[in-house]
């Protein structure tokens, strides 16, 4: 028998082990990296930002289809390696040669206010690489000034898919009226939503007895209270049902929240001058929608100069009192995307977008979908194994 003009074997030559290895090695990687890219990716929490709905060392997957997959920037890269390769400090793991625009293919749904969702850092697009895990580079720059940054560290730009990865909640969508008021949050001027297990520091004054750390640990409380100058009064971190168990102790005289009330540069729009703005009390802002028009003035400028000069990829000056975008002067802007406004649940103890701002659209990684493992210092937390998120 004839195949392709050549005769068939009669006892064909069987594959070395090696070479059978290797094809299933091939394998499994390019099917590994096609499920990673269009269907769902691992994630492991690194830090507290989104207790108590997530924990540190939970580890989750990250539905990549619910949004719609997005398509890489960056295509020349390792397999399975984000940005930096395997046992390196600074190595990237990708190559800037061949860069793509920004496409999503179609998704289930879209991005919908309390969804917990896993994107870029928009503050990531530079990175001072010795500092990058504990100090965002803009902020890096505003405290020590940009030349003794430069100076001082590698500073490196990314590319938008090999931004850091966070994940927080999605709190208002494009178009929303955000507010915060005494740590509340306000969407549209309507009631506020709280995660039930979103976190806040409480005042917690006690009769003068010191507060029992193991019952403190038996309600999941992860923060060890934090004993303030005034006798038997502490900080504590706490959800609404720890407040309201803790009110039943006869120990307890009273719990009030503890908020912020001065002004912070570090939170957006960095202008205390025209901003009073902190973790605690902010806004209002509207959350800029796709066909959008804004009006510009030198005040409000703050607010949109990123996403005009670096989400949208537009010259922006301010001469004379006067704006001009792309050299033509102009007092108004019509967005090209749509942004979303993402914190943390554990609200004194993440940086989102009350420090950094909006969220673009081309940023979004998935939805998080499953916790498939987590573990602790105890051991494995059995209750939260393939535990939905919400």
């Amino acid at each position: 028998m004839k195949i392709f003009g050549r005769k068939k074997s009669a006892s064909p030559q069987k594959k070395s082990a090696i070479r059978e290895w290797l094809n299933a090695a091939v394998f499994a990687i390019v099917a590994a990296t096609l499920i990673r890219l269009f269907i769902f990716e691992a994630y492991c929490i690194p830090s507290g930002s989104m207790e108590r709905t997530l924990l540190v060392n939970d580890y989750l997957f990250v539905s990549k289809i619910s949004y719609g997959p997005r398509m890489p920037v960056t295509p020349l890269a390792i397999p399975l390696v984000h940005n930096k390769m395997p046992f390196t400090r600074y190595t990237p793991s990708y190559s800037t040669a061949v860069k793509w625009g920004y496409h999503r293919l179609p998704g289930f749904s879209d991005i919908q206010r309390n969804d917990i969702v896993v994107f870029n850092l928009p503050s990531g697009d530079t990175v001072a690489l010795e500092v990058e895990e504990n100090m965002n580079y803009y902020e890096l720059v505003r405290r020590e000034g940009r030349e003794e940054v430069w100076n001082q560290f590698h500073i490196i730009p990314r590319p938008l898919d090999k931004r850091e990865n966070i994940i927080k909640r999605c709190v208002a969508i494009a178009g929303d009226t955000l507010q915060i008021i005494n740590g509340q949050v306000h969407i549209n001027q309507l009631t506020p939503f709280s995660a039930p297990e979103s976190e806040m520091p409480y005042l917690v004054q006690t009769n003068g007895e010191s507060l029992n750390s193991l019952r403190l640990k038996e309600m999941g409380i992860i923060d060890e209270p934090i004993a303030s100058e005034l006798p038997g009064q502490y900080i504590c971190n706490l959800t609404a049902a720890d407040v309201a168990t803790m009110r039943s102790w006869s120990v307890i005289k009273s719990i009030t929240l503890k908020t912020d009330t001065d002004p912070n540069p570090e939170i957006f729009p960095h202008d205390t001058a025209s901003y009073h703005w902190n973790q605690d009390n902010f806004g209002p802002i509207v959350i800029p929608a796709k066909g959008q028009t804004v009006k510009l003035n030198t005040t409000n400028i703050e607010l949109y100069d990123r996403v005009i000069r670096i989400y949208e990829g537009n010259e922006l000056q301010v001469k004379d009192g006067k704006i001009f975008i792309n050299n033509q002067p102009t007092d108004s802007y019509t967005f090209k995307m749509n942004y979303y406004w993402m914190m943390g649940d554990n609200r004194h103890n993440s940086l989102d977008s009350r420090y950094w701002g909006f969220v673009p659209e081309d940023h979004v990684v998935g939805k998080a979908w499953i916790t498939w493992m987590s573990y602790d210092s105890d051991g494995i937390r059995w209750r939260r194994i393939l535990q939905s998120i919400n």
